[in-house]
């Protein structure tokens, strides 16, 4: 179960078309995993646990969440676990906090985190005693991996993954969000840690955990979202930074972000998602970062949950928050 592979072909769509190709988009996913004899498979090893996620859940917005096989998925999950109790990328790869995260979202995703209890894998906890290790104490960050990289992906994901194992008390949460405090910038907007560019994917990571913890009290919603509708070029498209050209992903990262704060009203819907629409391969399935280029699933994934926000016909209803099925949300937070 590996759903990372090359960037597949060009996209076939053509500037006119404006329908989405769902059946398409689902073969295109579920063939990743027979495309082992190519190079561009094995060079994106390091982002096979990932590509999981992003295929699955692009899967269940299709309205296919039975596409890929259950007890496959679950089993390559869990051998990826490391005896820190973290996930990394592939069997055999070190332990970091972005693939526990997808590990903890594909198991929520189709209902199987009581399989952390099995085969003495030392259950939830241990998964989050491991995310919880990564929190500096002294500032509230957290770190990717012991190496001691931090980052505001780090903290959201530690905040997500946490949240939805009911784990939240395991970290110091106040000391959290006053680090995300520090990480915003004049424009409003957020960087990856103090003092660094703005940037809209870092703009979700920090409303995310905000939202997360309670906190989007703290946020001047006005400002932040002024910069966010500015991401917004005349092609329809998001870019992540000003000057920057369009890409179907910021759909998800600028949109998200907008919804969170309720402002997404605030840009051209309909123009945005017809620029998500170019992307499409009409022909092969998957969605490119523009029209034209090639597909890959990240892009598949996050163009497709861009469309869920805008509510495109066709689509199941995605969480702004934690970027999964709305429904498996309210599953999950029905249980706590």
């Amino acid at each position: 179960m590996a759903l990372v592979s090359g960037p597949g072909r060009a996209g076939g769509s053509t500037s006119l078309d404006q329908e989405l190709h769902i059946l398409k988009h689902v073969a295109y996913i579920k063939n990743l995993d027979t495309r082992k004899d190519e190079l561009e498979y094995w060079l994106t090893e390091h982002l096979r646990l990932n590509g999981v996620y992003w295929g699955m859940t692009a899967l269940h917005l299709l309205g296919h969440p039975d596409a890929l096989p259950r007890d496959e998925t679950i089993d390559f999950v869990l051998s990826c676990q490391r005896d820190n109790g973290g996930f990394g990328a592939a069997p055999g790869h070190d332990a970091h906090m972005l693939y526990t995260v997808s590990a903890v979202q594909i198991l929520v995703m189709i209902d199987a985190v009581d399989e952390l209890e099995k085969q003495g894998r030392g259950g939830k906890q241990k998964v989050g005693s491991f995310i919880a290790s990564l929190q500096n104490r002294e500032d509230g960050s957290f770190m990717g991996d012991q190496w001691g990289e931090t980052d505001t992906r780090f903290l959201y994901g530690a905040f997500n993954a946490l949240s939805l194992l009911g784990l939240m008390d395991l970290v110091d949460v106040p000391k959290a969000v006053a680090y995300i405090q520090s990480c915003e910038n004049l424009d409003g907007a957020y960087g990856l840690f103090p003092g660094a560019e703005s940037h809209s994917g870092q703009v979700f990571t920090c409303l995310g955990a905000l939202s997360i913890a309670g906190r989007l009290d703290l946020v001047n919603i006005d400002r932040i979202g002024a910069w966010l509708s500015e991401r917004q070029i005349d092609k329809g498209g998001f870019n992540g930074r000003p000057e920057k050209l369009p890409d179907s992903c910021y759909t998800w990262w600028v949109g998200s972000s907008l919804a969170m704060i309720d402002r997404l009203q605030w840009i051209d819907g309909k123009k945005l998602a017809g620029f998500v629409l170019q992307c499409q391969d009409s022909e092969g399935g998957g969605l490119a970062d523009r029209p034209g280029n090639m597909v890959d699933v990240y892009h598949t994934h996050f163009g497709l949950a861009g469309l869920s926000l805008l509510g495109v016909e066709g689509l199941q209803e995605i969480d702004p928050v934690y970027c999964l099925p709305k429904s498996v949300i309210t599953r999950v937070f029905a249980k706590s």
